[in-house]
């Protein structure tokens, strides 16, 4: 068996659920599916140094409910606190919606658990020229430092500048991937270098689910 099937897609229903929560007829669906995009990427891009793990978005009949998955939750809300109504505003023009939308902020308490977090310190600092062992085996420290079962990692690209691109990758513990009560975490983010675009995978064991 192939790896090509996404670790989170594998096991929705299992150990992962949907990102989305609504359900539409086939009229409204791809205008959903552009609001949700426009949604997404208006957050990360607007808080990009926020640590932002997940957007989950669920709808009900006159509201969109968006909950964010945040590290570090100051940096949403702001000096004042009113960074979340001017983020709801900016949407609702976006939106151009009769829907209301409400905002929640859930912080994130042992960050080193969310492989999407760690995926985004490596690029970090690969992105300040730190050599990708040395950033792979920090990563792999701060992971192990939080009881995880197992992680895996893997960058590609022209490694450390090198002429010819290559992936490396280091496994510390156990990661089943063909196992679909294992609860896997995965991630995958680029760093755009000076000598070029890097990608980083991540995969997190983090339990196996009981019968």
């Amino acid at each position: 068996m192939g790896q090509k099937i996404h670790p989170s897609g594998f096991r929705i229903g299992i150990t992962a659920s949907y990102k989305s929560l609504w359900f539409s007829n086939m009229k409204n669906y791809t205008k959903l599916i552009q609001e949700d995009y426009i949604i997404r990427n208006y957050i990360n891009e607007l808080l990009n140094k926020a640590s932002i793990a997940s957007i989950e978005i669920a709808r009900k009949v006159d509201q969109i409910e968006i909950n964010i998955n945040s590290a570090k939750p100051g940096i949403i809300l702001g000096k004042m606190g009113t960074g979340i109504e001017v983020i709801r505003i900016n949407l609702e023009k976006k939106l151009n919606s009769k829907n209301k939308i409400r905002l929640n902020i859930i912080e994130i308490t042992e960050p080193d658990k969310e492989a999407i977090l760690l995926s985004q310190w490596i690029s970090q600092q690969l992105e300040k020229r730190v050599a990708f062992r040395r950033a792979v085996r920090q990563a792999i420290q701060r992971a192990q430092k939080s009881n995880i079962k197992g992680i895996k990692v893997q960058v590609s690209g022209r490694l450390n500048g090198a002429e010819i691109a290559r992936k490396e990758w280091v496994r510390e513990g156990r990661v089943p991937l063909q196992t679909i009560r294992a609860n896997i975490d995965y991630a995958y983010t680029t760093a755009n270098t000076i000598y070029g675009t890097l990608g980083i995978k991540i995969w997190l064991f983090k339990d196996k689910k009981v019968k």
